[in-house]
């Protein structure tokens, strides 16, 4: 069990600086949902399920819609490779 708490830990660490060094923000949002989800986990381990429920449901829920929806809004994420190629 406390290798997998060290993994989870490793995998957290991953996420964060993933999230930081990301150039692509829709990327950044999945890896930002997964941040969220690794912690709930963690925070299961720690035998607090009233955070982890928190957790799973504000950060990787409610705010990965808030940023989707506002990646879309700015238009940051297109309908397909087709608007890409008409660009150009």
């Amino acid at each position: 069990m406390e290798y997998f708490m060290y993994g989870l830990l490793f995998f957290l660490v991953v996420c964060a600086l993933a999230v930081s060094f990301t150039k692509n923000l829709l990327n950044a949002v999945l890896v930002f949902m997964s941040y969220s989800l690794i912690m709930s986990i963690i925070w299961i381990l720690l035998e607090s399920p009233d955070l982890a429920i928190t957790e799973a449901a504000v950060g990787a829920g409610v705010t990965s819609i808030l940023f989707f929806i506002t990646l879309k809004k700015i238009e940051a994420i297109r309908k397909g490779h087709k608007d890409e190629q008409t660009e150009k």
